[in-house]
């Protein structure tokens, strides 16, 4: 029986993707059939041949999706304008087997600013995962960074992967609980 926010799709051309939770990277060919499983921030967990994979945005026409639109900034954006898009591109990086994305999850324990040269800002994040062992962490990472660095001037990112204080679901946003049902 198909979930009701399930979607089949066929590959219509080979695709590179990750496979979940082991992080690594796998090509899926033109033909094969799957099932969206999540389709979140601009990625797509895809159930294929009796596995997870997360197929990157940029690859979405490979399974007739619309790659995410370019990020833009206004011409008069101040510093706190610029902050808050940081925090919703954030927003847009999904663990791929937790429909919550890493903000509200409680991953970032940290998100500096340097706007000394409005045309190349500096962003210093440092984020956890919901467990040290997740094979997909080098991949959040990565989303995390690319993501910010979309967003133009920003010039430099750097993410830190760090595991103090350990994460807990008490991290989460009220939202994310609620969502989970722990509230």
């Amino acid at each position: 029986m198909q979930m009701p926010n399930q979607e089949p799709v066929t590959f219509t051309r080979d695709c590179e993707a990750v496979l979940i939770p082991a992080g690594d990277t796998i090509e899926i060919p033109c033909g094969t059939h799957g099932t969206v499983t999540q389709a979140l921030g601009g990625s797509f967990t895809v159930y294929v041949a009796g596995n997870l994979a997360r197929v990157a945005g940029d690859d979405a026409d490979a399974i007739g999706k619309e790659k995410p639109p370019r990020i833009e900034l206004p011409q008069d954006a101040d510093d706190d304008a610029v902050e808050a898009l940081v925090w919703d591109q954030m927003k847009t990086v999904y663990d791929p087997e937790i429909p919550i994305n890493v903000v509200d999850l409680g991953l970032i324990y940290r998100c500096e600013f340097d706007h000394s040269d409005p045309e190349d800002r500096r962003i210093m994040v440092d984020m956890t995962l919901t467990a040290p062992g997740c094979g997909m962490g080098d991949i959040l990472v990565d989303d995390v960074r690319t993501r910010v660095k979309m967003i133009p001037t920003v010039g430099h990112c750097s993410v830190e992967l760090v595991f103090d204080p350990p994460w807990t679901m008490e991290m989460m946003s009220e939202a994310a609980q609620l969502q989970t049902g722990m509230i």
